[in-house]
């Protein structure tokens, strides 16, 4: 078994998964690493992918980003996994120090947060909406964190095997924190820097803030159950 699982969810992305992975395997040179891409594309990305080394799982037709990261984290065979956007967006050169955390047993999960301050690569807009839901979360459900919806995330084999969750629909990586948090793991988070993408964006901007309020207002009820749960990150 790897020591690590790094994961990702590809659509259309055979202008950038080359150079993600180069990256990935510069990045873990050493260590025990799989790199799983669960794909739904329809151009060349599993055919790089597969030469490149990666487990290529195929998910066509698309069932959305929600159904892949759940294929994505059922997949992985590793004591850690550590998720990540195909885009270049996040850098792979972080992928050791939040699985080491996770592999030292400092914590159950660690965050790396884009948000340590604006990003020049992320809009306004972008920006100042991922803030009011970080705040609404505090308010909500007591969970303190600076970035909600981070794609690159390390969790321990453990606390993917106990959590469950909705892949239906886009925003889950606001469940994958939250409840989390909420259940009684060590959630922890740290700062990274965040950068331009290659290729087009396939955010859906009005289907994601709905689904991101209702993955909130979803763990709210989780917050009055008997046993005081840790809320800050």
């Amino acid at each position: 078994m790897p020591e690590i699982s790094v994961l990702m969810i590809t659509l259309n992305e055979e202008n950038a998964i080359e150079k993600v992975i180069h990256d990935i395997q510069r990045a873990t040179a050493g260590r025990d690493v799989e790199i799983v891409v669960v794909d739904s594309s329809k151009d060349r990305t599993p055919e790089i992918a597969a030469r490149l080394g990666a487990r290529v799982v195929r998910q066509f037709p698309p069932q959305g980003y929600g159904r892949a990261m759940e294929r994505a984290l059922g997949e992985t065979r590793g004591a850690v996994a550590v998720t990540l956007d195909c885009d270049d967006t996040y850098p792979a050169e972080q992928i050791l120090p939040i699985a080491d955390q996770v592999l030292r047993g400092e914590s159950d999960l660690v965050n790396a947060s884009r948000l340590g301050h604006k990003p020049d690569a992320m809009p306004w807009p972008n920006y100042l909406a991922n803030v009011a839901f970080c705040v609404m979360a505090r308010i909500l459900v007591g969970v303190k964190t600076t970035d909600l919806h981070s794609g690159m995330r390390a969790y321990s084999k453990p606390l993917l095997n106990e959590l469950t969750f909705d892949g239906s629909g886009p925003a889950l990586p606001v469940e994958l924190l939250l409840k989390p948090v909420m259940l009684g793991f060590t959630v922890s988070e740290v700062f990274i820097e965040y950068r331009e993408r290659v290729g087009t964006s396939t955010l859906q901007k009005w289907s994601s803030t709905v689904w991101t309020l209702r993955r909130i207002l979803r763990c709210v009820p989780m917050r009055f159950r008997s046993s005081p749960r840790p809320s800050v990150i």
